[in-house]
């Protein structure tokens, strides 16, 4: 029985929830519990912004996006997902969005057991998340269960993920410290680096090739490390407010995760003003922070090309194409005001 141009199926089988409680739903029927109602609206308003893409025959393949991130990253990655599941062609994929800035480890890992259970399908996960034992613990169980799981930005260890994809995260982490060492050139002064969240692998991976390659390239450089604010503003400018009660010489900024508006404003308080502020990703804040001088340069890579090297992945893994699922790892590029994508704004 359709729902306006969706049918109770689709709707189902996009919520998680069986055919009756949706049909319960959309009629107004008792014994519906509130969290299934937001769950069925969910669904509908997730079909109407994919349903440009979906198509009543041939194959499809549901995905859960699992993905613990700021919500500026989130938008981004998930706007990036619709953008190239209208491009498929070899099969029909629809994505379930579990998005969180923040949380604890064992909510996590129950979220990532729930998937795939109770009748409902999930043909698998897209996961950015801690590199934590217990996630990967998660990933190997969904992989016994048949679910393959493909890591995003940042890389989940010894686990039995099918593949990675996104930035080279040590190439990104080496690039910065050429580019900070390049324009302070022989300047006093320390350089902040900060990180979201220390367990993410792909920071560790990305401070790691940053200090490597700053002590050989300006060894007597001093490096200054805060983290663990989840890259949200409120916490992020909480560290730096206490960083600049006892450091007035910070000369550079490498923002390896986000907060990169909150940084800005704490040092300005300070009456601090660093010679370069490097940061990641072309996300809505960054874009702006880059047009307006804010920051340096950011270190971009295409999330729609990280979207389309997943999805191939899965397809791969289902046998819809050719070959075994590989990781695929993405360049970075050096973003300023002047070399700025089209889509994002014009250049100065």
């Amino acid at each position: 029985m359709p729902h306006g141009s969706h049918r109770i199926a689709d709707i189902a089988l996009q919520a998680g929830l069986s055919e009756a409680t949706v049909d319960r739903v959309l009629h107004g029927r008792a014994h519906v519990s509130d969290r299934a109602r937001r769950a069925v609206e969910e669904a509908i308003t997730e079909l109407e912004r994919q349903g440009t893409q979906l198509r009543l025959d041939g194959l499809t393949l549901v995905l859960d996006v699992v993905m613990q991130a700021p919500e500026r990253f989130a938008t981004a990655a998930r706007r990036a997902l619709e953008e190239e599941m209208r491009l498929i062609r070899a099969a029909n994929v629809r994505a379930r969005f579990t998005l969180r800035e923040s949380g604890e480890l064992p909510a996590l890992v129950a979220t990532l057991d729930a998937i795939g259970r109770g009748g409902h399908v999930s043909d698998g996960v897209l996961l950015k998340a801690p590199d934590h034992r217990d996630i990967a613990a998660a990933v190997d169980r969904l992989r016994e269960r048949g679910i393959p799981v493909v890591t995003l930005v940042t890389d989940i260890q010894r686990c039995r993920r099918i593949a990675y994809v996104g930035l080279d995260n040590a190439a990104a982490g080496a690039t910065a410290a050429f580019l900070v060492t390049q324009w302070l050139s022989g300047m006093a002064g320390a350089v902040l680096v900060a990180l979201s969240n220390s367990a993410m692998v792909g920071e560790q991976q990305r401070r790691d090739a940053f200090a490597e390659s700053m002590h050989g390239l300006d060894p007597r450089r001093e490096l200054v490390t805060i983290s663990d604010a989840d890259g949200l503003d409120a916490g992020v400018g909480a560290l730096v407010r206490e960083l600049v009660r006892r450091r007035t010489d910070i000369t550079a900024v490498y923002c390896i995760g986000g907060g990169n508006r909150a940084i800005a404003a704490e040092l300005a308080a300070a009456g601090i003003a660093p010679m370069v502020h490097l940061g990641h990703d072309l996300d809505a804040e960054n874009d702006e922070l880059l047009r307006t001088g804010v920051l340096t340069a950011v270190l971009h890579h295409d999330l729609r090309i990280d979207m389309r090297r997943a999805g191939e992945q899965f397809l791969r893994f289902h046998r819809v194409l050719r070959g075994a699922p590989t990781t695929a790892l993405a360049t970075p590029v050096i973003v300023t005001a002047y070399n700025m994508p089209p889509a994002l704004g014009p250049a100065l």
